[in-house]
């Protein structure tokens, strides 16, 4: 036998409008704010995805983020430079200049797939968002408009009161406190070598000098009443 559907609440003709009504009133009597923009900044939040701001002198030019970008708006050129060896007989090395960096913002999506995929924290997200362009070849932007933008780039929120040390800034601070502790060594061993006691039973640096077993220096006079040359 089947079961009966419970009897369904029959609703009032117009109730939905009537709940519409009431929130349009409710609002028309709240006083409304308007944002004098461009006169007044809005205040965005930290985490904003407004442009890509670039840290040029981390880059390595790895084309990781190239590579990963799926709108493939990303145009970064290079060449290889040789280093000479830091040492005799070493043997060169070659590193990766950049010449240039652009990335296309009218095929971007802000995404973040590059900032997040970059090993050596070369790009960053700013909440800057005013470069709007009458002309859309205009929206690709090079290398030195992204580093002006790398300058508005707010800094990392604080961490929490519990959480672990980041681990570059505890391998500078060990580096530091080991340079530290060497130079505290060498400071008290500088003054014992400059102006240190004498060897025991020699005459003291005021009173003469001698040659180890007792013996005077050359120019001394051999006996009492003898003197040395003038």
């Amino acid at each position: 036998m089947a079961e009966s559907l419970p009897p369904t609440r029959s609703r009032i003709p117009g109730s939905g409008l009537a709940k519409g009504l009431a929130v349009t009133l409710r609002t028309m009597t709240r006083k409304s704010v308007t944002a004098q923009y461009p006169d007044v900044q809005p205040e965005l939040p930290p985490r904003t995805r407004g442009v890509i701001g670039l840290f040029e002198e981390n880059c390595t030019v790895c084309m990781l983020c190239a590579r990963e970008c799926p709108d493939w708006c990303i145009y970064i050129d290079s060449h290889k430079e040789t280093i000479p060896a830091a040492t005799p007989g070493g043997r060169e090395r070659s590193r990766n200049v950049l010449d240039r960096f652009a990335i296309d913002f009218s095929l971007c999506m802000y995404c973040g797939i590059c900032i997040e995929v970059c090993p050596f924290d070369a790009l960053f997200w700013s909440p800057e968002f005013e470069y709007a362009e009458t002309d859309i070849r205009d929206l690709t932007h090079e290398r030195d408009k992204l580093r002006e933008w790398m300058w508005t780039v707010p800094a990392p929120p604080a961490l929490d009161p519990g959480a672990e040390e980041p681990k570059e800034l505890a391998a500078a601070r060990k580096t530091a406190e080991k340079l530290a502790a060497a130079q505290e060594q060498e400071q008290p061993s500088a003054p014992e070598a400059a102006g240190g006691p004498p060897a025991a039973g020699g005459p003291s640096a005021a009173g003469g000098s001698s040659t180890a077993g007792g013996r005077p220096a050359a120019g001394a006079a051999d006996t009492p009443g003898q003197e040395g040359p003038a």
